[in-house]
Order: structure tokens, then C-alpha cells, then sequence
């Protein structure tokens, strides 16, 4: 006969090979406590509406609150034998409590019991990683801050474009922070339903009172339907995917941290905290911090994959495929956070050179829009104007030469609008100056930007 808890059906003993195939116990330890809380929030409900006595519930209150103790201090050994994290506990509560602990699994399986654990998981670890991107946010915000006049080019298709305030780029990876908030904040409402007492699929025989374990759990609302409480991980799917998300804005971060810290670009300095050399030339200097986060991107949105898939084909209602939930769900959750965590440190330790990224912008011909509002200004309509800009784009070229080096006669070759105040209006400070569009990149709206974003932040 089989020594399984659940083995009174079983003639023979586990293989050993399945066994180790079965267990998830090495994934889900982690979830231990959850786990006995979700525990201990069933017992006070069976004691409450009668199902034990208040004697037996406060006897295993108490063992589980030891067990915890226990595996805090790594006293208890996991085993694939225990298969998960729930036989473990059920199992070290019978060694301090004795054969009351049978009475623990009355009116639940493991099938609303692992629901339960994951959702009270992850809504700690939601709520973390929402305090995390809000650090971050500071981070970017602070070095804004010190920034709202240094000017850089900004890039279309990696091709200078037009110039741009490195304060105003910086705040554009600050809006997209903020969404990646908003979309975990939102899913917090989907996570938050408590799903125990729907036991294995069709519900529980005991009289149970799922809202008053919901409320000693702190949960939002009980879950509706049964089948649905255990069959379903649309909520991992959905951080998952906002994870993945979130890690592209970081891996789009990277990418241009890389770059602005090559030579060929030499717009920043990363501190030597967070960079590394090489074992064979000595003058290497690598952004491997930024590469990480880059390439870590690629294993989240590999993760929501692997849920997806895992997701894709199960019939109702829990399948044993979806032990395989917890592995993509860990790993983006440990993942996320350490990105978030090395970025909000490293922020601080950037030394961005304001002359070489100012410099950059004399090169490129980035005024050359302006060149064409300034003949739109003088009456041209826009695609005769875009036209002349480009015309004098290419003599500028063929004379190896800037616009703001052509003479007022080469100019005037393309447009007889023009007249000596073209200098001023295509100087870099003066393009800058005049894009006061809302969101666009001039000093005024900037600082605006930044101030805002102190404020929502509480950053004074």
C-alpha cells in the first residue's frame, strides 16, 4: 500500500523516477509562507463555524506557527517524497501536533490551496515591485532634474533628427515607468480574490464561510465560480506580461546606455561600480550592467511564453500541467526586481557630458526642419519649404559644411525669404526654445515636466 498522504487508493509505492518527476517541492518551497498563512486563515474559519473545535484550531494555529519558525531556520529538509510545499507543511505539523494535524485538510484541496498560495504571493510581490519602479522613477526624475538645459540629439531611426532636452528624454522612459505602474497597480484588482473553499473543482460539503477567511486574508472578494477559482492562471499570465513589458522599456534604457558609453558616441560616463573589464584587454571598460538587463529581457518574455503555452490546450479544470506555472512566475518576479534594484543604484553614478552630447548636435543637420518653418513662417507653404531645406541640405554637404555656415547669399539660392535672422532662428538654443507644443521639448515645458513628476513622486 502506498505511504502517500493521499494513497489509501494506491496498492503499490511511488516509483522513485516519478516520484522526482512529480515533485515541484525544489519551486514552491518559497511559497511556504502562504502557504501557512492560508492555513492558519482556514482553521480560525472551520473553528468559527463549527467545523473543529477552538481547542484543536488554536493547537495547530500554534504548530504551524512553529513550522515556520523552523523552516525560517532551515531546520526542516524538503524531500521529494513530500512532493510540494503543502504536504510538507502538513506533514511537519503532524510531528508537533500531533494527529489533530489530519484535521488541517478538512473542506480544501490542493488544488484552491495552490491558488491561494500563488495569489497571496504575488500580491506582496506586485505591491513590491510597485514601490521598486516608483524608486526607479525617482532615479530618473533626480537626474532630469539636473539636466533641464543639456542639450543632446534626438534620434529617428539611430539617424540624428533633431535636438532634444536630455532631461526631456529622460522623463520619456519616466512615462513609460509610470504606465508599467499603473498596468501592475490594475492587475492587483485581478490578484486579489481569494480563491479557498473552492476545493478540487466543484466546491466543499462543509459549511464553510469563505468570506470570513477572505477577510482574515485581507482579500477584495471571493471568488465566484469554482470551476474557474482553480482551472485558470490568467492573473500570472497577465503580470507576466506586464513584466515583460516593463523589461522592454528597460532593455530600450539599456540600449541607448551602451551606446551613449561608447567612444563613438562618449555621451556618458557609467560609474566603474557598474561596469566591468575585460580579461584580456586591459582598456576595456564594458557596460555589462545595461547588457544584462538587455539580455535578461529576453528570458521574461520567454517566461510569458512558456505560460501561454502551458495555458493554451487545458480542459477544465486543474491539470497537472500547470504545476508548471510557478518556475516562469519566480524566475520574472526575482528577475524583474534585481533589474529594477541595479538601475535605481546605478542611475546616480552617471556622469553625462553636456559639451560632447551639445557638440553632437552641430552635426547632422538636426536644424534642418527649422530652416523650413522659418520660409513656412515667411509664407511658403510646407512641402515647397521642405523642399528648399533640402536642396540646401545637399549644397551644405557637397561644401562640407553646416547650414549655419552657409552665407546668406548660398542660402538665398534656395529661397529669397531668407534674411539674417535665419542664424538665430536655427540655433540650437532657439530650436529648443521654441518647441513649446504640450509634451514637446522646450525649456519651460520640460521644467514643468519635472516639477510634476516631484510632486507625484513626493520628491522635494
Amino acid at each position: 500500500m502506498s505511504e502517500k498522504l493521499w494513497g489509501g487508493r494506491f496498492s503499490e509505492s511511488t516509483d522513485k523516477l516519478v516520484e522526482k518527476f512529480n515533485a515541484s517541492i525544489d519551486v514552491d518551497k518559497r511559497l511556504y509562507a502562504s502557504d501557512i498563512q492560508g492555513s492558519i486563515a482556514h482553521l480560525k474559519m472551520m473553528a468559527h463555524e463549527g467545523i473543529i473545535t477552538d481547542a484543536e484550531a488554536q493547537t495547530l494555529v500554534a504548530g504551524l506557527e512553529t513550522v515556520k519558525g523552523r523552516i525560517d531556520r532551515n531546520e526542516i529538509e524538503f524531500s521529494d517524497t513530500l512532493e510540494d510545499i503543502h504536504m510538507t507543511v502538513e506533514d511537519a505539523l503532524g510531528k508537533v501536533s500531533g494527529t489533530v494535524a489530519r484535521k488541517l485538510h478538512t473542506g480544501r484541496s490542493r488544488n484552491d490551496q495552490v491558488a491561494l498560495d500563488v495569489r497571496l504571493y504575488l500580491k506582496d510581490e506586485t505591491q513590491s515591485i510597485i514601490g521598486m519602479l516608483k524608486d526607479f522613477q525617482k532615479a530618473l526624475v533626480t537626474l532630469a532634474a539636473d539636466h533641464t538645459r543639456t542639450v543632446l540629439p534626438g534620434y529617428t531611426h539611430l539617424q540624428r533628427a533633431q535636438p532634444v532636452l536630455f532631461a526631456h528624454h529622460m522623463m520619456a522612459y519616466y512615462e513609460m515607468i509610470k504606465r508599467d505602474v499603473q498596468r501592475f497597480e490594475d492587475s492587483l484588482v485581478r490578484v486579489d480574490v481569494m480563491p479557498l473553499g473552492a476545493a478540487a473543482l466543484a466546491g466543499t460539503t462543509f459549511p464553510i464561510n469563505r468570506q470570513f477567511t477572505c477577510d482574515v486574508l485581507g482579500f477584495g472578494k471571493v471568488s465566484e465560480n469554482s470551476m474557474d477559482s482553480v482551472s485558470d492562471r490568467d492573473f500570472i499570465m497577465e503580470f507576466i506580461s506586464h513584466a515583460s513589458i516593463c523589461m522592454i522599456h528597460l532593455s530600450r534604457l539599456s540600449e541607448e546606455l551602451i551606446l551613449w558609453s561608447s567612444s563613438e558616441f562618449g555621451f556618458i560616463t557609467i560609474s566603474d561600480a557598474f561596469t566591468t573589464g575585460s580579461s584580456i584587454m586591459p582598456q576595456k571598460k564594458n557596460p555589462d550592467v545595461a547588457e544584462l538587463v538587455r539580455g535578461k529581457t529576453g528570458r521574461v518574455v520567454g517566461n510569458l511564453m512558456a505560460i501561454l503555452t502551458t495555458m493554451k490546450s487545458l480542459p477544465m479544470a486543474y491539470n497537472k500541467d500547470m504545476q508548471e506555472d510557478k518556475e516562469p512566475l519566480f524566475d520574472t518576479v526575482d528577475t524583474l526586481k534585481i533589474c529594477l534594484e541595479v538601475y535605481t543604484r546605478m542611475f546616480p553614478n552617471i556622469t553625462v557630458h553636456k559639451e560632447t552630447m551639445r557638440s553632437a548636435c552641430s552635426r547632422g543637420f538636426l536644424n534642418a526642419t527649422d530652416f523650413a518653418d522659418y520660409l513656412v513662417n515667411r509664407g511658403l507653404p510646407f512641402r515647397e519649404a521642405h523642399a528648399a531645406a533640402g536642396k540646401a541640405v545637399a549644397f551644405a554637404i557637397s561644401q562640407d559644411k553646416a547650414l549655419e555656415d552657409l552665407t546668406l547669399d548660398e542660402m538665398k539660392t534656395f529661397s529669397d525669404l531668407v534674411d539674417p535672422d535665419i542664424y538665430e532662428f536655427i540655433s540650437l538654443d532657439q530650436m529648443i526654445a521654441r518647441r513649446i507644443s504640450y509634451g514637446g521639448t522646450g525649456y519651460d515645458n520640460v521644467s514643468r515636466a519635472v516639477d510634476q513628476a516631484k510632486e507625484e513622486l513626493n520628491l522635494t
